[in-house]
């Protein structure tokens, strides 16, 4: 079983390496038939120009590989094309930093991100770099639209919202000194069921005495403006509508409020902040197909004399749909609702980028506060996002916060707890994978959630190697004109292949051709290791970039040759069609042989200590009792027990002379213990000398080790780990035994008077029996014995 694992484990191992090779060659793998397919595989393919780079049998597409590769196999560093990308800045305002907040600002003005404007020219698999800074600007503008759902249900609400406008004017003031404020109202799509669409109940969708405006789907009641009073006198004016279900259709006039940005009057530079009230839930796409409404929401404006003409025909949007527009628009929103409709929003708030949900009292007494709160927490996080992404381009994020807070992935889109005139630092880095279809350059933005100002970054791509503008087209190096010459090779035209393009895609598989593929007029083609191509071989490619066929037939590799400690040719020469070629200074078929005795040196020196030969670099020593590289260790001499004997001492067992110095002085051997003298190594189990010792410390205990240098030239003690002392008198079984003797003596005497009395009393007892039975005693009356008992005879008794 153990042998089945094993073999199971090396051959999971072996397809792993392969499956590793393959997948980390990309340059290999990319079979580059130019030099713009090269630089294409990736960041660390170069394509080597010189002509005379490729030896017989090599493809074209050899000449893409890494560097080194290139580099050790001959081609010179002046003749690898290897691009490079390029960052350059083209603006670059830096972020606005106030002096005082006296200092007054045009909203234009203003610059809260940095740099505004560059070019990233990239190379395929090598990412560029940039930094972007944000700096959160004092007394940036901040326009506010509030819209509120008018159903009946806000009846009380809206006594409070009236007099919103100056109350929030003044609160606003102590973050802004430029601050507009909107409104608007929504009920619900005007077509059944959501309404009723009676007459009666058009003019006065309310029930009993009460009277209510007609319904309607959106209206913009105030553009943004930052005139508090008249948004009170208009708010006033507001009269509360009605609807059927509970649901409302806040979610058309959340999108035409974004869509809609010159009617709002939402200004380019400022924090555009969306307040949406309401105690209801809310209708989104494909509700619309109860009243009968199939057509999608297109997010366009239908805004007429300030009201949404077209809630009838456009279903609700979806909240997707809903996302885009607000992002587009750099709308942050602000969801005020109802403790009973927190869960929903919270949900929602989730979906919604730069979004905040604050809980609406019952009659929206505390929305002032909500909206303060709610603005501090979106404007303390800024949320980078970046515009749709060419295809094969992708970006890294990193953030460095405040406190020294550094986040990577998702979370190194954002910074959190960010102050007024904080400035945080994001490193963003482009990758690009291959080139567009068409080459041209792209632009890309990037920008902060809720914020209008953003980074322009135009894309430009290296797609062709810069050896390509001096291609020839039709050269007479191409088999007469078949090809373009570039970056030292022939890039065929379209139908023809082979080196020079000497041949016709229809004549690859001649017959007669592949007769000058096969060696010796044998019947393997390119020896089994290549193809025949217009009657040329071109050699297969092996998944370990390091490893290639080569030859007139491919009957050449570099990687068949012998081997020395798993190093092909010992690491000290070139495999050559199978043959090694061996450094200066080394011998041998694996070039495993130094020439260089200066290794067998001794200390005296003499070679070998004069006790043996050097061969290959390496002593073999003619005296069995010598080792080491130099055949000057001798563990069996006479001494070398007494020489270790304090330093074993005093390491395996903290005792001897040296106890105090033996981290200094002991530490020249491995010293391993083990439980008894019949674990210590034996001579014949080890292939090399193994001296026995045994030692007698101050306390007359005897220690038993042994002591031997390995064929890795470390010195061993192997060592019993426990003291052999002589044994002294044991007390205990002495004193018990005394006592035990005692007290059997004792019982002994007692038993043996015990059996004594016995006996008498037995002797006693009979003599008494037999004496007995010896009596002869008198049986007559004794005259002098008078009976007890007196009998009287009754004269009358007559015996009857």
């Amino acid at each position: 079983m153990d042998v089945k694992l094993l073999l199971v484990s090396t051959l999971l191992g072996v397809i792993c390496f392969s499956i590793a090779q393959k997948e980390g060659n990309e340059c290999i793998n990319a079979n580059a038939k130019f030099c713009g397919e090269c630089i294409q595989a990736g960041a660390k393919c170069g394509w080597c120009k010189d002509p005379d780079f490729l030896k017989q049998g090599e493809t074209v597409s050899t000449r893409c590989d890494e560097l080194q590769s290139l580099l050790k196999r001959g081609c010179d560093e002046a003749m690898i094309e290897n691009p490079h990308g390029i960052k350059k800045i083209l603006k670059n305002k830096a972020v606005t930093n106030r002096r005082n907040r006296a200092e007054k600002l045009k909203p234009e003005d203003i610059t809260q991100i940095q740099p505004q404007k560059l070019n990233l020219t990239l190379r395929s698999g090598q990412p560029q770099t940039f930094d972007l800074k944000f700096k959160r600007a004092e007394d940036y503008p901040i326009d506010l639209y509030y819209l509120m759902d008018l159903s009946y249900s806000m009846k009380d609400d809206l006594e409070n919202v009236k007099n919103l406008g100056t109350s929030l004017m003044l609160e606003m003031s102590k973050i802004t000194s430029d601050f507009r404020i909107g409104f608007g109202s929504f009920v619900e799509k005007t077509v059944m069921p959501y309404i009723s669409t009676t007459p009666a109940k058009m003019r006065n969708p309310c029930t009993g005495d009460q009277t209510c405006t007609s319904p309607f789907s959106y209206k913009n009641v105030l553009t943004l403006t930052s005139d508090g009073k008249k948004f009170n006198t208009l708010v006033g004016q507001q009269h509360i509508s009605g609807n059927l279900d509970s649901p409302e259709g806040g979610f058309d006039a959340i999108m035409q409020v974004a869509v809609c940005g010159d009617l709002i009057g939402w200004r380019k530079e400022s924090s555009r902040l969306l307040v949406f009230s309401t105690d209801a839930g809310f209708h989104f796409a494909g509700d619309g197909k109860l009243g009968g409404i199939v057509l999608p929401n297109d997010g366009k404006c239908h805004l007429e004399n300030g009201v949404y003409t077209m809630s009838h025909y456009y279903d609700y949007p979806s909240i997707a749909h809903l996302v885009q527009k607000l992002s587009d628009n750099n709308i942050q929103t602000i969801f005020a609702v109802t403790e009973e409709f927190q869960p929903v929003y919270q949900e929602l708030k989730n979906l919604i980028p730069k979004s905040a949900v604050g809980t609406l009292s019952a009659n929206s007494s505390n929305v002032i506060n909500l909206i303060i709160d709610a603005y501090n927490s979106l404007s303390s996080e800024v949320i980078l996002e970046n515009s749709k992404l060419p295809e094969g381009v992708t970006l890294a994020y990193t953030s460095r916060c405040k406190n020294g807070l550094v986040s990577e992935g998702e979370n190194g889109r954002k910074c959190s707890d960010i102050s007024i005139g904080d400035e945080v630092t994001f490193s963003i880095s482009v990758t690009s994978k291959g080139c567009p279809k068409d080459g041209k350059p792209e632009t890309i933005k990037i920008k902060p959630l809720g914020f209008t100002e953003e980074v322009e970054i135009t894309l430009h791509f290296i797609c062709q190697c810069e050896c390509h503008k001096g291609g020839i087209k039709n050269s007479p190096l191409c088999h007469f004109g078949n090809g373009t010459y570039e970056c030292g090779s022939c890039k065929c035209n379209e139908g023809r292949v082979g080196r020079q393009c000497e041949c016709s895609s229809n004549d690859v598989a001649n017959e007669d051709m592949d007769r000058t593929c096969r060696k010796d007029n044998g019947t393997d083609i390119c020896s089994n290791n290549g193809d025949c191509v217009c009657g040329t071989c071109e050699c297969k490619k092996r998944d370990n970039p390091e490893e290639r066929y080569s030859g007139q037939f491919c009957e050449c590799d570099n990687f068949n040759c012998d081997r020395s400690g798993n190093k092909l040719c010992g690491g000290h020469g070139r495999c050559d069609c199978r043959s090694c070629v061996c450094d200066p200074m080394w011998t041998g078929s694996a070039c495993d042989c130094s020439l260089d005795d200066s290794t067998c040196m001794a200390s005296n020196k003499q070679i070998c200590n004069g006790r043996g030969t050097c061969e290959c670099g390496t002593c073999k020593c003619t005296d069995p009792k010598f080792q080491g590289p130099t055949c000057e260790t001798c563990p069996t001499c006479p001494g070398v027990c007494t020489e270790h004997k304090e330093c074993v001492q005093c390491r395996a067992f903290g005792t001897g002379e040296k106890k105090d110095t033996c981290e200094r002085d002991c530490s020249y051997f491995n010293l391993i213990k083990v439980k008894d003298r019949d674990k210590l190594p034996q001579p014949n189990d080890a292939s090399y000398p193994v001296m026995h010792c045994k030692e007698r410390d101050a306390n007359d205990c005897w220690f038993y080790y042994t002591y031997a240098v390995n064929n890795n030239t470390e010195k061993e003690v192997h060592v019993v780990d426990t003291l052999d002392c002589p044994a002294g008198p044991d007390i205990i079984p002495i004193v018990a035994g005394v006592v035990a003797g005692i007290v059997l003596i004792g019982l002994a005497l007692l038993l043996i008077w015990k059996l004594l009395m016995i006996i008498h009393d037995r002797r006693e007892f009979a003599k008494f029996e037999k004496e007995k039975m010896n009596a002869k005693w008198d049986t007559g009356e004794n005259p002098i014995y008078k009976s007890a008992v007196t009998t009287v005879v009754n004269p009358k008794y007559e015996g009857k």
